[in-house]
């Protein structure tokens, strides 16, 4: 009766482990990468939920567009490296985003905010630190019209800008025209594509 593996038998076992652990740590990070598109299409919701209920616009204000809501990504600092985002009203019309200025997450009540610290903080949403929560490495906005990796502004009429212009007429040239895709991509290259409808403000994930 045979009471040991041959050389070959061994080799067999290994291969099979390792394209079973393979598999297990795709499914896993395809997971992760499901959960954060998932997460992103809610927010972008409640974004747009929000500006339809708060209208931004006053006469006496020129820089009143700049208090439309926002969903914007930004880069960590480079000691942290890495993606996050936030969701804001700049209310105080300086161009950075505060934690005041926030919209607070609808299921914790824990504001959609971070700094390029990228830190987990208690009172902040963990959930926009792409890459620290997601593992992922990089965005691409295909309606992206600034020099940073991308934004998008809602309206109280319901459409969709991809800048805030000084201008009036200037803001109108950045309305969303055309379907607007973000793409998610993982470090391994994993790709979820998100899709926003201009006018209607309609998001949803792409099927696969």
């Amino acid at each position: 009766m045979k009471k040991s593996f041959s050389l070959i038998e061994l080799i067999f076992v290994i291969f099979i482990l390792t394209l079973i652990g393979s598999y297990i740590n795709i499914k896993f990070q395809d997971n992760k990468l499901n959960d954060a598109a998932n997460r992103l299409v809610l927010y972008l919701k409640e974004t747009r939920y929000q500006s339809l209920i708060d209208n931004k616009y006053k006469s006496n204000d020129e820089l009143w567009h700049k208090k439309r809501w926002t969903l914007k990504f930004f880069r960590c600092n480079k000691n942290v490296g890495g993606i996050y985002y936030s969701i804001y009203s700049d209310t105080n019309e300086t161009g950075h985003p505060s934690f005041e200025e926030a919209l607070n997450d609808p299921l914790t009540n824990k504001k959609i905010y971070s700094t390029n610290k990228c830190k987990i903080i208690n009172n902040r949403s963990k959930y926009v630190l792409l890459t620290k929560e997601y593992n992922i490495k990089d965005v691409e906005v295909s309606c992206n019209s600034t020099t940073s990796l991308g934004q998008i502004s809602f309206g109280n009429n319901g459409k969709v800008y991809s800048k805030l212009s000084s201008y009036e007429n200037e803001y109108n040239k950045y309305e969303i025209k055309n379907s607007c895709s973000i793409k998610l991509i993982s470090q391994e290259n994993v790709v979820k594509e998100i899709i926003l409808e201009p006018n209607s403000g309609y998001v949803y994930k792409k099927r696969e």
